[in-house]
């Protein structure tokens, strides 16, 4: 029986970095339920901003939360009040959950490709599904908008769930170029989300192949 294994972990250190960037000796676990907990509260907050990653950088004295968003304007908002409010969000969040104090630092990137960023284009489509567009439509203009983006060799797109209100649940998929799964040099972003609908949520999968790395980063084309 065959096994599966998660893309961006399957390339950890090879060709990606730790989200959570952080070395402690002892009370290992603490740390680690804050970043788990505090990536679940940002994740729900900014749902439908297009955010890529959150990243998260400790050091003893200061906790730096690092926000990619093909949106930043939105997220920093007028003379930065958009910034300001999230980041008193989450010192509230560290309040309520009785975490470690730490002068919290927030720092937001903007994605210049976003079509190259699997997460984005996750959430475009979650925001397309959820006004009811027909799920066909979205699959082909979503693969289509990848594959034109430069440095794109190959995408895969897998939709499941009750699709268009079915009474049984199906699974649709729809892949164009190349997608060497097990080939660890190749750069391939991977990212799964939901969309929720009133007949029940459908599962997003994109697979996004951006050409090989060597050990000079450069990909091969």
């Amino acid at each position: 029986m065959s096994h599966t294994s998660h893309p961006y972990s399957m390339r950890l250190v090879i060709l990606r970095p730790w989200k959570s960037r952080w070395f402690v000796r002892r009370d290992f676990k603490r740390p680690l339920k804050e970043d788990v907990l505090l990536r679940e509260f940002l994740e729900k907050k900014l749902r439908g901003m297009l955010v890529d990653s959150i990243e998260i950088e400790r050091s003893p004295s200061t906790l730096n939360v690092i926000v990619k968003t093909a949106r930043p304007g939105m997220l920093i908002g007028r003379g930065g009040e958009g910034a300001e409010k999230l980041k008193k969000d989450i010192e509230k969040f560290f309040k309520a959950k009785m975490f470690g104090k730490a002068n919290l630092k927030l720092t937001i990137e903007e994605i210049k490709a976003p079509e190259q960023h699997a997460m984005i284009m996750v959430e475009s489509m979650a925001q397309d599904l959820e006004k009811r567009l027909s799920f066909r439509r979205v699959l082909k203009q979503t693969i289509s908008k990848i594959m034109a983006s430069r440095g794109v060799l190959g995408a895969k797109i897998a939709l499941s769930g009750r699709l268009d209100g079915a009474e049984m649940a199906r699974y649709e998929w729809l892949k164009e170029g190349q997608m060497p799964l097990s080939t660890l040099r190749a750069d391939i972003d991977f990212a799964k989300g939901r969309a929720h609908l009133p007949y029940g949520d459908l599962g997003i999968k994109i697979w996004i192949y951006k050409g090989e790395v060597l050990q000079n980063n450069k990909p091969i084309k």
